[in-house]
């Protein structure tokens, strides 16, 4: 039998483990909120934000009410579109895509993809290559760009490194922590891959952040 008490030598090892931990973390806050985060146009009461992705913007786990565009629309005031196909992968958005900026017209779009790609083991040159085209074809319209990371579907997995390799490029505001930190709390999810009502409301909440923090909101 394993004892944990404060003076076993598997106890001590523990402490140590969570105190590298806390110290990584915030080291991770301090370095997060020193960032800065590139600019977005003002998003006026009139235009419309499109959330475009798969079942993660689509609101799996969850009532349609509680899905993370229509709590995003309820935290800003703005029109926020929900356009999330349950399953997609990337190189299906890029095929999409057209049609639905000319159906809606944004004047933002927030990029929620890449999941399924890992989950079906697409290379991760091909996801970034998606990517990459997603945005240039949102840009070509006039519309801004924001980009949600999803984490790798393995235990402690974060979006991969492609995702900020693309914002850097780009220039373009990137949530990279919410939805792997939602990711991590049981309490927070309604399935191994998606949040549950709270986790899409925490979503919705750090994009809500990151928007007032590029200048979109007020």
């Amino acid at each position: 039998m394993l004892c944990y008490g404060p003076m076993s030598p598997a106890g001590k090892f523990l402490r140590g483990a969570w105190r590298a931990v806390a110290a990584l973390s915030l080291v991770a806050t301090v370095v997060g909120c020193g960032e800065k985060v590139p600019p977005l146009p003002q998003i006026g009461t009139g235009d419309a934000i499109l959330a475009f992705g798969d079942s993660l913007t689509y609101g799996t786990g969850a009532a349609e009410t509680e899905s993370y565009p229509v709590v995003l629309g309820q935290l800003i005031g703005r029109t926020v579109v929900r356009d999330g196909v349950p399953g997609e992968v990337t190189a299906q958005g890029l095929a999409r895509l057209e049609g639905s900026l000319e159906e809606h017209r944004p004047r933002l779009v927030i990029v929620c993809l890449g999941g399924n790609d890992m989950l079906r083991k697409v290379p991760d040159a091909e996801i970034a290559g998606n990517l990459r085209r997603i945005v240039q074809k949102i840009r070509g319209t006039g519309a801004a760009v924001m980009l949600v990371g999803v984490p790798r579907p393995q235990l402690l997995g974060a979006p991969p490194e492609f995702y900020d390799e693309v914002a850097r490029e780009f220039g373009i505001p990137y949530e990279r922590a919410a939805l792997k930190d939602i990711l991590y709390d049981r309490d927070l999810k309604s399935d191994p891959i998606h949040p549950n009502a709270k986790g899409y409301r925490k979503l919705a909440e750090a994009i809500a952040a990151l928007l007032k923090k590029s200048g979109a909101v007020p």
